[in-house]
Parts: C-alpha cells; sequence; structure tokens
C-alpha cells in the first residue's frame, strides 16, 4: 500500500489565535484584509472597467513582488514563537506592507482627485473626509497591529512593511495619477493618454472617470439610472390606467 502523501496547511489563510480572547479572535479576522481585498479589486476592475483601480490593483501586485524579494534577500526569521504555525522569513511584514501600499494610495486619491457628493455645510464635508481617512488609517493600524498580537512579526517588521508600502504606495499615485492629471502633456501623461487610446482599452472599454468628473461618474450615473427609472415607472403606470 502506497504511503500517504504529507498535508500542510495553506499559510495564506491559516491564522493562529489565543482562542480565549475575543480581541485576539477579531484581530485574526482583521489580519485576513490583504486575502479579501484581492477580490475586490477584481470585482471593482471587471464592473467598473476603471484604469485608476486596475493601476492601484497593478501596483499592489508590484508591492507584493517586492516584498518576496525583500524577504528573499534578508532573510530574516519571524519572532519565536511564531515557528509554532508559520514558515518563511519576517522581514518586512508582507501584510503591513499590503496596507500601507493600499492606505496610502487610497488616501492620495481621495485627497487630490476624488470629490465627495456635497451635503451644502463646507464643514460637515471636511468633516467626513476626515472621517473617512481616519477609518483607512484605523484599519491599516489594525491589521499591522494583528501581525504583532498574533505574534507572527516583530515591531520592527511591522514598521519597516508599513513604510515600504506607504512609500510605494504614494510614489505609484503620483508618478502614475497625479502627474499625469495635472500635466496631462508631461511623459506620464502622455503614457496614460496612449495606454487609453490602445485599441485593447477600447475593447475591453477601460475609462479614465475622474478625469471627466470629480466623484469618477458616480453622480451622473446614478442620475441617468433615477431618470431611467422614472420613465419606466410612469410608462408602468399609464399601463396600467389604460
Amino acid at each position: 500500500m502506497a504511503a500517504a502523501a504529507e498535508r500542510v496547511s495553506l499559510d495564506l489563510t491559516h491564522v493562529v489565535y489565543d482562542v480565549s480572547s475575543q480581541t485576539s479572535f477579531v484581530l485574526a479576522l482583521l489580519t485576513l484584509s490583504p486575502i479579501l481585498l484581492m477580490p475586490a479589486y477584481a470585482v471593482l476592475a471587471v464592473q467598473t472597467r476603471e484604469l485608476t483601480i486596475i493601476n492601484m490593483w497593478a501596483g499592489q501586485f508590484f508591492s507584493e513582488g517586492l516584498n518576496i524579494v525583500l524577504k528573499r534577500t534578508f532573510k530574516e526569521e519571524r519572532p519565536p514563537d511564531s515557528k509554532l504555525h508559520l514558515d518563511g522569513y519576517g522581514f518586512p511584514s508582507s501584510h503591513s506592507q499590503y496596507m500601507g501600499y493600499f492606505g496610502a494610495f487610497l488616501i492620495c486619491h481621495l485627497y487630490f482627485r476624488h470629490r465627495f457628493a456635497s451635503t451644502g455645510n463646507a464643514l460637515l464635508d471636511r468633516s467626513f473626509r476626515l472621517l473617512v481617512y481616519a477609518a483607512i488609517t484605523f484599519w491599516v493600524a489594525l491589521v499591522a497591529y494583528s501581525r504583532l498580537n498574533l505574534l507572527y512579526h516583530t515591531p520592527y517588521q511591522v514598521a519597516w512593511g508599513l513604510a515600504i508600502g506607504a512609500l510605494l504606495g504614494t510614489i505609484h499615485y503620483i508618478v502614475t495619477e497625479h502627474l499625469p492629471y495635472r500635466r496631462p502633456l508631461s511623459v506620464f501623461g502622455r503614457v496614460r493618454t496612449a495606454i487609453l487610446n490602445h485599441p485593447l482599452m477600447n475593447w475591453i472599454q477601460v475609462r479614465d472617470g475622474w478625469a471627466i468628473w470629480p466623484d469618477g461618474g458616480r453622480e451622473i450615473e446614478w442620475k441617468h439610472w433615477k431618470d431611467m427609472y422614472q420613465q419606466r415607472q410612469t410608462s408602468f403606470h399609464q399601463k396600467r390606467a389604460n
């Protein structure tokens, strides 16, 4: 009889936490944020065909690739306790770098380009924007803290992961989004224009909504839907009346 094949845990989604602590359980869920964000990127990219979202997703893959290179270059071990449940090197923390990139790129986009619908009150608008920034930052910080609490990384590894990710996210946004928008005739702007005008991009209907609308086209799309919906409802009631 053939020997049974060795079975191992899939570290990608395998998280060990302190069963006696509710906090540890919540942090174990939060630490899966990078895994859950990947399908979210895919859904948004396919549904919206927005170049900014596709670009952000591409940068996220680059960040992950860079993290692998850095880990294999420095070969720094994880904390001793983490060897009980996870192999691989610990510097820099990939989850922290992932969230650092995600938070930096998203906050840059919300600050430089995106405009939320106004409430009519400048103070409320500003407060809401600050609340969004704070929520994103808090989420990033919680995921980074989860890597410490669950004993997967040292503070040093987490701090460097956050810093590398945030720096990469900021640079990637400025070079590929901010400069092309502010300086459309620069090399950055010309590259973005060439991408948008490429036959393949036209075929899959990729667009740059934020180049036209401050909210990426959300409000005008909703108004168009509302008009069409009201026309449909009116037509329906007229048919019933007849």
